[in-house]
């Protein structure tokens, strides 16, 4: 059931996503960035915990999961080292999702090479 409920829950962000892509003229990046944005505010205002709790790497894999990712390491941060977790605690608990992602571009970038479209 666990995986029904990651899938359910995942479907529907991606859903979301792909209505916004269709019915707007908002960017890709502009929508992922605003994913990014939204999860941190539903993670600060308590909401986002629960569909965490339910869904599990439904909800914490598409990018509405960095951003709670983030704003749990900022939370812990600023209990633990007080302000200045403030500034560190998000990059301190997102590094190893950024480092894998250089990791992968970096590697694709060698693997692959780039060539003209036309």
């Amino acid at each position: 059931m666990i995986y029904v409920k990651a899938f359910l829950v995942g479907g529907v962000i991606c859903g979301l996503s792909q209505i916004l892509i269709d019915r707007t003229r908002l960017t890709p990046a502009r929508i992922l960035s605003a994913y990014v944005v939204l999860g941190v505010a539903l993670t600060g205002l308590g909401l986002w915990e629960p569909v965490v709790r339910f869904a599990g790497c439904g909800a914490t894999v598409p990018l509405m999961g960095f951003g709670y990712t983030m704003a749990k390491g900022v939370s812990e941060a600023v209990m633990q080292q007080g302000l200045l977790g403030a500034l560190t605690g998000g990059l301190t608990a997102s590094a190893g999702g950024i480092a894998a992602a250089v990791f992968f571009s970096l590697l694709a970038a060698v693997i692959f090479s780039p060539g003209d479209r036309s």
